[in-house]
């Protein structure tokens, strides 16, 4: 069977439900704070803007914009962006970075992909991005959505092999890492659709400390559904005997490589 002949669509789907995974508004409102911290640590977003190259002009549509690891520093460089996310958590965060910054060029819409896009008032706009964000049932109705959103060209991020989770995390309570689909599976299909897309990478190395053991496993807590007593055990005494400390804080004795895939197209006038 030929590349032509998968149907991609279906193929994310099965991927997708091979690794069941709570991702539900009350989901992300819980781990906002956490999420927010982390990426005021991470240059995640300095490579994601040099990949990107916005224009002072640009209007953008922003989704899946969680705390605003993109539209904050959006905002300074271009026209507006309008940014939407299902969390009205992430979305308070957001606002909050806003007022304390003197932002006010970024609009927030709560909604999803999921959404009826015109009735939440969602136009059209210079470039549409999604950024880690494409948890979605039907990937080929999101990419649809996404493409006729943009005037100009569209960004997508998505994970490459384990994206953001730690394997070492999984193995210390006795868990296999299913990380269900990555970008190929998103460019596949584009390929499909017959939008012939560029690829770049980001790859970070990442080093993440915490005050005490307890913080530790509550930060790493996300990436383990339905954390058992018996695995919190586990996952605790893995950290207590493992990670270092460093300038006053604990961290695991090695970091880990993240690697990211931007995909991205320029529209057809």
């Amino acid at each position: 069977m030929n590349e032509c002949e998968i149907d991609w669509n279906a193929a994310w789907n099965r991927a997708r439900s091979e690794r069941p995974r709570r991702r539900d508004p009350s989901f992300w409102n819980s781990r906002a704070p956490s999420f927010n911290k982390h990426v005021m640590e991470s240059n995640y977003e300095k490579h994601f803007l040099d990949l990107m190259q916005p224009h002072s002009s640009w209007s953008v549509l922003d989704v899946g914009c969680g705390s605003g690891t993109l539209a904050v520093p959006l905002a300074g460089r271009i026209a507006s962006v309008t940014a939407l996310d299902f969390s009205p958590g992430m979305l308070a965060l957001l606002r909050q970075r806003c007022q304390g910054s003197g932002i006010t060029n970024i609009t927030t819409i709560h909604g999803s992909w999921e959404d009826d896009w015109k009735k939440l008032g969602i136009g059209t706009y210079d470039v549409a991005i999604a950024s880690r964000s494409i948890v979605v049932e039907d990937l080929h109705a999101a990419l649809i959505k996404l493409d006729r959103a943009a005037r100009q060209r569209v960004y997508i991020s998505a994970m490459v092999g384990d994206g953001p989770n730690d394997r070492r995390i999984f193995n210390a309570v006795g868990r296999s890492l299913r990380r269900g689909p990555d970008y190929m599976y998103v460019f596949n299909l584009l390929h499909q659709m017959e939008i012939y897309a560029n690829v770049s990478y980001i790859s970070s190395t990442e080093w993440k400390s915490y005050q005490t053991i307890d913080e530790a496993v509550d930060g790493m807590r996300w990436m383990l559904d339905e954390l058992t007593p018996e695995e919190e055990t586990r996952l605790a005494g893995y950290l207590a005997a493992e990670m270092v400390p460093y300038e006053g804080k604990w961290r695991l004795p090695a970091p880990r490589v993240v690697r990211w895939a931007v995909i991205n197209w320029e529209k057809e006038v």
